[in-house]
């Protein structure tokens, strides 16, 4: 297995290991030794979407593993339907990595399929991350692909990128970290990953709809330490789910971020990862 250290998110080389015979891309830094801290991304995210400037902090101090489950980016494979089925190639994709324990840092979509991962096997998670997300069932869940359908033609028209109306407020200061975030983005000039598939976006967003219909879980069964994150005014995935999360999840705690969205991590990237590193160090 192949692994990189010392080197940041924007240069980390494209890596692939197989799950049950299909080929996973992932990137992989920081330094060894210590739980590995693997990320979930969001709806139509690829390598290429993970924060380079929470990634780099995060990988100054510990192993971080970011990458694409079935279907996804260069991942091999057709895009499950269900978040439980996206839960269960996140777990291939673990123990075919060899991890024996990991942490988890899901954001939004992200962090429905952490959720489903430590219910599923809870015993490979040491310490939880849910950041912009919420519970099964969740207030307006079911309304993400209206609400990132509009935003996708608000920015046609605007030829703006749609993270820009999705994950930030309005007010001057969500305008400027908007921008900051999106220039990060870009950043990584060479062996960018594959661009999200049309028929994997569907694919999430049926599985987003679904998590947002089905029935609540009972997640006082997360019995591990779980640090809950997001904007004040979050658009996709309504603040009041991480409220209930952290209300819902025993050993929790919650920080929400002022005149800041979705993308509320994103906005306040270095008191979230002085915070994140905190919890994880404890």
């Amino acid at each position: 297995m192949a692994t990189v250290q010392g080197i940041t998110y924007r240069y980390a080389p494209n890596l692939r290991t197989s799950v049950s015979g299909t080929s996973f891309a992932y990137r992989d830094l920081g330094p060894r030794g210590g739980t590995p801290l693997v990320l979930l991304n969001h709806l139509a995210a690829t390598l290429d979407n993970f924060d380079p400037a929470i990634v780099d902090r995060l990988a100054a101090h510990r192993r971080v593993v970011a990458f694409d489950n079935r279907g996804i980016g260069a991942s091999a494979g057709r895009t499950p339907t269900t978040v439980r089925d996206m839960a269960r190639d996140a777990i291939g994709f673990i123990r075919a990595m060899g991890f024996e324990t990991v942490d988890l840092l899901g954001f939004s979509l992200g962090g429905f399929v952490a959720q489903e991962f430590v219910l599923t096997e809870p015993t490979l998670v040491r310490r939880l991350i849910l950041a912009g997300t919420g519970p099964a069932g969740g207030i307006g869940i079911d309304k993400v692909t209206g609400v990132t359908i509009a935003a996708m033609l608000r920015a046609a028209f605007t030829r703006k990128d749609p993270k820009f109306y999705l994950f930030f407020t309005r007010t001057p200061a969500g305008r400027s970290a908007a921008n900051a975030f999106l220039s990060r983005l870009k950043a990584r000039d060479q062996g960018r990953d594959d661009p999200i598939r049309t028929a994997a976006f569907r694919a999430q967003l049926k599985a987003i709809r679904t998590w947002g219909r089905q029935a609540p879980q009972d997640l006082s069964q997360i019995r591990l330490p779980t640090f809950v994150a997001n904007g004040d005014q979050d658009a996709m995935v309504p603040t009041s789910n991480s409220v209930d999360l952290a209300r819902r999840i025993p050993d929790s705690r919650l920080t929400i971020y002022e005149d800041a969205g979705h993308g509320g991590i994103f906005q306040n990237h270095a008191a979230f990862v002085e915070q994140a590193l905190a919890f994880l160090d404890e």
